[in-house]
């Protein structure tokens, strides 16, 4: 394991001890969690969801910490396209996805009408901008503006994603354009932790070629090193499959340019600002395709324990059965890795990052908001 590693795993310990827990659940979880959940939505493609203290009580004892976000996009319900079936997903109509920016103050009136114990295990975010306008970055600062002491980050929003980028009105989102770099910097000045969703590659794309969006994307990254930045799904999707991957019995038998091309970003010194989360079940059905494909998962996550983080992408679970359904298609490999490592991917490096944000966060209101 790379020394920096070991010494971000040692600063994890050390969090354990601040916060009361016994070193022996570091490795074991004596206090019963599984894990911290880096990417959950609240509500769905129509504003609808779950309660929030209906979430806390999935939560439960399973769940310790989760991110709160919605879904910035509003499917349109056109009576021309489905006449009186109401969509709720975005592959259920042809009709367009519209930015709505009311998500961000229903999430901040949720998260208030907790008690303060409650709040805390709880890390909300605002969504509900639009990164193709220059006017975004003033949304996400006057999100602050007018729920202090709520939000700790910005996203999950998308840039490119299979299917939903086609069906945004109005102009496309790109990751060349100056209004991302304007919300990007916001983040990186107001310490705003940022969960950006970008597929690394178009749907359907030739096996034989780098991925289409990855030089923009390192671009991108490189270009804010102020910005504490997490890439959603590892740059995958439903289609959008790890480069040179083959479809064989359901599976993908040979994946490695993926793990290649995370590697090589991982070690690079100008993306130390960056991590990856492993969320969504069309991510896990990969990592888990093989048990050849398991192991490589596993030795990569052992190799930088402290880049990668759990999460789900759950939207608007009912039950506490559906809200750990995906972590458990996990289980063979966080069983292959050391328990420091499985700790840090599951938890660890959540309460590092998102602790470190709110402390950002709301030095930064308390300088600028009046």
């Amino acid at each position: 394991m790379p020394i920096a590693s070991q010494r971000r795993i040692g600063a994890l310990l050390a969090i354990c001890a601040a916060a009361g827990l016994p070193a022996a659940s570091f490795a074991a979880d004596a206090d019963g969690y599984l894990f911290n959940d880096s990417h959950f939505h609240l509500t769905n493609y129509v504003q609808q969801g779950t309660p929030v203290a209906d979430y806390l009580a999935i939560m439960g004892d399973k769940v310790e910490r989760s991110t709160l976000f919605g879904i910035p996009l509003q499917q349109t319900w056109s009576h021309a396209n489905t006449g009186d079936f109401a969509p709720t997903y975005y592959l259920q109509t042809d009709a367009p996805l519209y930015y709505y920016s009311f998500t961000d103050a229903y999430i901040a009136m949720a998260y208030r009408s907790l008690t303060p114990a409650q709040q805390a295990r709880l890390d909300p975010m605002i969504t509900g901008f639009n990164p193709a306008d220059m006017y975004g970055a003033d949304h996400i600062r006057r999100a602050l503006e007018t729920f202090p002491g709520v939000f700790t980050g910005i996203g999950e929003f998308s840039v490119h994603k299979e299917f939903v980028s086609s069906k945004v009105a109005g102009n496309g989102a790109t990751l060349t354009d100056p209004a991302l770099d304007r919300i990007l910097d916001f983040a990186a000045e107001a310490g705003l932790l940022v969960i950006l969703h970008c597929d690394i590659d178009m749907p359907f794309a030739k096996q034989d070629t780098e991925p289409v969006y990855l030089t923009q994307m390192k671009a991108l990254l490189e270009r804010h090193p102020k910005a504490t930045i997490i890439w959603a799904h590892t740059g995958l999707g439903r289609i959008v499959h790890p480069p040179n991957s083959q479809a064989s019995g359901g599976g993908y038998e040979t994946n490695p340019n993926h793990r290649a091309l995370l590697a090589a970003m991982l070690a690079d010194p100008a993306l130390s600002h960056v991590y990856f989360d492993i969320s969504w079940d069309e991510v896990a059905k990969y990592a888990v395709s093989s048990p050849g494909i398991e192991k490589a998962t596993a030795e990569l996550l052992s190799r930088y324990p402290d880049r990668f983080l759990f999460g789900t992408d759950n939207v608007a679970p009912q039950d506490q059965a559906t809200q750990l359904r995906v972590f458990h298609l996990w289980d063979r490999i966080f069983a292959a890795l050391e328990p420091q490592a499985s700790f840090a991917i599951r938890r660890g490096n959540y309460v590092r990052l998102f602790d470190a944000a709110r402390l950002r966060v709301r030095a930064w209101e308390r300088e600028h908001l009046r």
